[in-house]
C-alpha cells in the first residue's frame, strides 16, 4: 500500500479528522487514551487542533468490555473520506475479519491519509491487506500468533509502531503514548507535556520499548531482584524453569528468593508461576480456537489431564467448560 499523502505526524497548523472505528467489546481504556489526549490538547490550546467522529460497525453504541457503551454518531462508511481512521478493538475480532465489513475497511484504509489499530484493531488492519510490508505490532499476549497470521508483516513487540500511513499500538497506554507522539509531533513538545500533565501521565516510555508480559511499576527500581524473576518466569512460560535455578541465576539461595518474593507479592513465586501460566492458557482458551493439547504445551504442562485440573483448581472451571461459557458470552 503506497501513499504519498503528507505524514499526519509531521508539524502542521490545519486540524486534523480522526475518525475512530469502535468495535463491540473494545476497552473502553483504550478509547480514552486514544480520544482524551487529544480533547486535552483543543482545550489548552485554546483552538480546535483535533476533530473527532465515533463510528461502529452497525451504527449502534458497541458495548466496551466492562458494559459501558460508546456513543456512535454513524455507521462505518467505506466510501466516506477519512483523513484518519484508527480501528478500536478487542474481543470477537474475529465475527468483522471477513466479508463486506473487511473489504470496506480494506478500501478505506487506501483511501485514508493514514490508518491506524489499536490492541486487536491491529488484527483487522492485517486481515484488511492494510499490513503488507510494514512493521506493526499488537499485544504482547498475541504476538506469537501475530506473526503467524501476518507473515509478510515485519511484527515488532514494541509499544506502538509507525510505519506511514500506518500504525499500530499494543494497548490502551501505549495508546496514549502514540497520542502524545501525535500532539509532539504535530505542535511541538510544549503541548504534549501539558497534556501528559493534564493526566498526570509520567511519559517514561519509548515507543520501541518492548511489551512487558507483566508491568512492574516502582517494583523494577525499588526490588529488582524479585523485577527480574518475574521477568524470567514471563520468558518462560511454555518451559518452566525451576524456582531454584532462578534463584541461583540471581545469586541467591532458593530460600531468600521466596522469602523476598513472598513478602513483596503475598504468594510464593512458585505460586505465583503457576498463576501466569493459567493466566496466559486462559486467554488461548477463551479467545482462539487452539486445541486444549496444544494449550497445554504452550503453557507449559506435561499433559493435557494436568492442564486441566490445575486449570480447573485455579478458575472453578473446566477449560473446555470456560470456553463454551465464553462462546456464549456478548463480551468475551
Amino acid at each position: 500500500m503506497k501513499n504519498e499523502k503528507p505524514s499526519i505526524f509531521l508539524p502542521e497548523d490545519a486540524p486534523l479528522d480522526v475518525t475512530f472505528l469502535v468495535l463491540p467489546a473494545a476497552s473502553i481504556l483504550c478509547v480514552a487514551s486514544s480520544i482524551d489526549p487529544l480533547r486535552a490538547a483543543n482545550r489548552i490550546a485554546g483552538q480546535t487542533l483535533y476533530r473527532w467522529t465515533i463510528v461502529s460497525p452497525d451504527g449502534a453504541s458497541p458495548e466496551t468490555t466492562c458494559g459501558l457503551p460508546i456513543a456512535a454518531s454513524a455507521k462505518f462508511d467505506a466510501n466516506a473520506r477519512h483523513e484518519v481512521l484508527i480501528v478500536i478493538a478487542g474481543f470477537g475480532t474475529a465475527h468483522y475479519a471477513k466479508g463486506p465489513f473487511i473489504a470496506g475497511l480494506t478500501k478505506a484504509g487506501r483511501r485514508a491519509r493514514a490508518i491506524g489499530g489499536v490492541e486487536a484493531g491491529t488484527w483487522l488492519l492485517g486481515r484488511a491487506g492494510l499490513l503488507e510490508g510494514r512493521a506493526a505490532t499488537t499485544h504482547f499476549e498475541d504476538m506469537e500468533d501475530f506473526r503467524t497470521a501476518f507473515p509478510g508483516a515485519d511484527v515488532r513487540a514494541d509499544r506502538y509502531v509507525i510505519d506511514s500511513p500506518v500504525f499500530t499500538c499494543g494497548g490502551a497506554s501505549p495508546a496514549f503514548d502514540l497520542m502524545l507522539h501525535l500532539i509532539r509531533s504535530r505542535h511541538g513538545m510544549g503541548l504534549a507535556l501539558s497534556v501528559a500533565s493534564v493526566f498526570l501521565y509520567d511519559q517514561s516510555r519509548a515507543p520501541a520499548d518492548t511489551q512487558p508480559l507483566v508491568s512492574l511499576g516502582q517494583l523494577e527500581r525499588n526490588s529488582p531482584r524479585v523485577a527480574a524473576a518475574i521477568r524470567l518466569m514471563e520468558n518462560h512460560i511454555d518451559e518452566p524453569v525451576p524456582i531454584a535455578s532462578i534463584a541461583a541465576r540471581l545469586g541467591v539461595t532458593a530460600r531468600t528468593l521466596e522469602l523476598t518474593f513472598t513478602k513483596l507479592i503475598g504468594e510464593t513465586p512458585g505460586h505465583y508461576f503457576l498463576g501466569l501460566r493459567l493466566a496466559a492458557a486462559r486467554k488461548m482458551v477463551t479467545d482462539t480456537s487452539l486445541p486444549m493439547t496444544e494449550i497445554a504445551t504452550r503453557t507449559g504442562f506435561s499433559s493435557a489431564a494436568a492442564f486441566s485440573r490445575a486449570f480447573g483448581v485455579r478458575f472453578s472451571k473446566a477449560p473446555a467448560s470456560l470456553r463454551r461459557f465464553s462462546a456464549k458470552s456478548p463480551i468475551d
